[in-house]
C-alpha cells in the first residue's frame, strides 16, 4: 500500500488547490445575492470566474485521482490521508489569506499529521 502514497499525495494535494482556487474565486465575487442578481445570473456569475471554473476542474482530476486509489487500496487506509489536505488549506490561508492559525488549529494540525502517519505505517 506504501506504493500508492505518491498518488494519494496527488489526491490530497489537488483537493487542496481546488479549495484555495475556490476560496479565491469566492473572495473575489464578493456576496452572493441570488435574490437580487437572479439564480441564473449568480450560478453564472459563480461558475464563469476563472478560479471557480479552474477550481472545479481541479476537483474533478482529485476525484479521478482518488477513484483510482480507490481501486487500488483498502479505503481505510487511503480516505484518512484526505485530511491532510486541511493542513495544506490551513497553512496556505495562515500565509496567503491572512486567516487566523490559533494554537487549538496548530494542535490539530499536528495531531492529523500525526494520525496520518500512524495509519500509512500500518
Amino acid at each position: 500500500m506504501n506504493s500508492y502514497i505518491p498518488l494519494i499525495l496527488f489526491t490530497v494535494l489537488t483537493n487542496a488547490a481546488a479549495q484555495l482556487m475556490l476560496k479565491r474565486g469566492m473572495t473575489g465575487l464578493g456576496q452572493l445575492d441570488p435574490g437580487h442578481d437572479g439564480l441564473i445570473a449568480t450560478v453564472l456569475r459563480v461558475v464563469f470566474n476563472p478560479f471557480v471554473f479552474f477550481g472545479l476542474c481541479t476537483f474533478v482530476v482529485s476525484m479521478a485521482s482518488h477513484l483510482v486509489v480507490l481501486s487500488k487500496v483498502q479505503i481505510s487506509y487511503a480516505y484518512p490521508f484526505l485530511s491532510l489536505a486541511y493542513v495544506v488549506v490551513a497553512v496556505y490561508a495562515y500565509f496567503f489569506f491572512q486567516e487566523d492559525l490559533s494554537p487549538a488549529r496548530i494542535a490539530g494540525i499536528g495531531l492529523i499529521m500525526l494520525g496520518t502517519i500512524f495509519i500509512a505505517q500500518s
